[in-house]
């Protein structure tokens, strides 16, 4: 039997969006300010979101449960399974030594911190969002910095700071692609409107991310380094996604910029260099490390295997192909197409599939297990060493699972319950004011899920009903919902457990999200204030795409 979702339970609908936001309140308030263990906030955050779901929004008992075991899976796989292979990947190069290698010869670059952040956390971590998405970037690059010095607080909050403007075309445009699919709106006009917001916050990024690491003086001295790597990473970002399409756009930009700073820090360094334990007088030779080539070679290998790997791994054929040797669809007996979307979250009632893909093959993470495994081969380990290794990685990452499980239940609750739709209807109730509150509901849906894809699923067909309904182009404020939620990336709660478990500083979550609270809802704004401009202002309203 059929169950259509409530959105205003009380008839009242600020005492509605009150209880809908509980679930929230208490996983952000156990693990920010009662600073709990993430795996206990997550695990109350979820009875909470059950309690309100089953008790005030009156969903079934049997579909909450399933829903919360659906979110549970969910969260080993895919992402969980990430996590887990790039952990193990980063104790196989460690315990070997080729980390350190790896380590002193990037100041073959530069020894100045503050560019070997902007060049790994987050030129670097857009490659492995275009290519892969999914949390894959994070704990690459979180794994990379704490092995260069960053502190575990420092690598994992710059690592989620650095992690947003590629977000709404990452794993080869599959946010756009949603996005396109629930909306109704043509995928090129999503696709050059966000390429039309974001471009400005590319090149606001690494002066941003500089910023929060080494002050505005520290920013100010490198900052022909960081403009190169902005508009480097913006102007492709711009003209791919205007004139190809969501797919690529990561991945040019990525490469551009990477390859722009690299040739630029040839030719310049800053008169201050930021070394690792503090600050140099001088800046060093280049490539003065004293490792051979065959040395330098052998440590950059593995990472070199893995980019490629993922980067294979995230094409549509191979996963095609891979899906189609092997792929296992689970329909949620007693969920799927059971639970109604009903107007006017959408146009007309819909039901919400719930089919869980377990497609062990095509996933990132298998991608990544096999990097690691040629990867031992070639570091020279034995099987039962690389074993060893593997099962000291999990035990390293089990509360890590956990809370991953707990709040992707969590998440999927709060969509199947309607608990994310309720927030929604509040924020399309704030009239001339939607166009920034619309882009902040952006931000909201992926603070909630930790997935833009996500967000664009559960608010996208509602950002269109709105806007049509304020007369605004509705191609913008669905567009707006990707490029918000892009700043909602920093602080979901599955992203930052990736960060503590790639930085080995499980425990610390809460300390994590208060580094990291006042960039996101700050960044998130400055998205909202151009998209107020391009609904109303002049010059920028002719930005948008009608």
């Amino acid at each position: 039997m059929s169950w259509h979702q409530i959105y205003d339970p009380f008839n009242n609908m600020a005492i509605s969006t009150v209880f809908a936001a509980l679930p929230v309140v208490v996983l952000l308030g156990t693990l920010g300010i009662l600073r709990m263990k993430a795996h206990w906030a997550a695990i109350l955050g979820l009875i909470t979101a059950l309690f309100v779901a089953i008790v005030f929004f009156r969903m079934p008992l049997s579909m909450a449960f399933a829903t919360a075991g659906f979110g549970a899976a969910f969260g080993i796989l895919p992402i969980g399974w990430i996590v887990l292979n790039v952990i193990f990947l980063y104790q196989l190069t460690k315990e070997k030594g080729e980390f350190q290698v790896l380590q002193e010869t990037l100041t073959g670059i530069t020894n100045d911190s503050r560019l070997q952040l902007v060049l790994i956390a987050f030129a670097f971590g857009a490659f492995f969002e275009g290519a892969a998405g999914f949390g894959t970037p994070v704990a690459v690059t979180a794994a990379i910095l704490i092995g260069l010095g960053f502190s575990p607080l420092q690598a994992s909050g710059l690592s989620l700071i650095a992690n947003t403007a590629p977000v709404a075309f990452g794993a080869l445009g599959i946010p756009i692609i949603t996005l396109s699919a629930v909306s109704g709106l043509d995928i090129h006009d999503l696709s050059s409107m966000v390429g039309r917001q974001l471009p400005f916050f590319s090149v606001l990024i690494p002066f941003w991310l500089v910023w929060a690491f080494a002050g505005f003086r520290g920013m100010i001295q490198v900052w022909p380094a960081l403009l190169v790597a902005g508009v480097f990473f913006a102007a492709p970002q711009f003209l791919v996604s205007n004139f190809h399409g969501p797919w690529l756009v990561d991945i040019v930009a990525s490469l551009a910029s990477l390859a722009a700073v690299t040739i630029f820090l040839l030719k310049w360094y800053p008169k201050q260099i930021w070394g690792l334990n503090g600050h140099d007088e001088e800046a060093t030779c280049r490539a003065c490390h004293g490792y051979s080539t065959g040395q330098v070679v052998r440590a950059w290998l593995p990472w070199v295997i893995l980019s490629v790997l993922v980067f294979i791994w995230g094409l549509p054929q191979i996963k095609s192909y891979l899906d189609g040797v092997w792929l296992y669809k689970y329909p949620i007996p007693g969920l799927n197409n059971l639970i109604m979307r009903v107007p006017p979250v959408v146009m007309a009632d819909k039901a919400e599939p719930a089919v869980y893909m377990f497609n062990i093959l095509s996933a990132t993470g298998t991608g990544i297990f096999i990097a690691s495994l040629i990867s031992a081969i070639l570091m020279g380990y034995s099987i039962s060493e690389t074993f060893r290794i593997y099962l000291r990685t999990i035990r390293m990452v089990r509360f890590s699972l956990l809370t991953i499980s707990a709040m992707l239940a969590l998440g999927f609750i709060t969509r199947y319950s309607g608990l994310d739709a309720t927030l929604g209807l509040t924020f399309a109730k704030t009239g001339f004011l939607y166009p920034f509150f619309g882009t902040l509901l952006g931000w909201l849906g992926v603070a909630l899920t930790g997935s833009d894809t996500a967000s664009n699923v559960l608010f996208g067909s509602l950002q269109r009903i709105s806007a049509e309904q304020i007369g605004i182009s509705p191609t913008l404020m669905a567009s707006a919902n990707s490029a918000g939620g892009v700043m909602g990336k920093m602080i979901d709660a599955q992203s930052i457990v990736v960060a503590s478990t790639a930085t080995q500083w499980y425990g610390h979550e809460g300390e994590i999200l208060r580094y990291v609270f006042f960039h996101s809802i700050a960044l998130a704004s400055l998205v909202g204030i151009l998209v107020f401009l391009q609904a109303y202002a002049f010059p920028f309203n002719l930005m948008v795409v009608k």
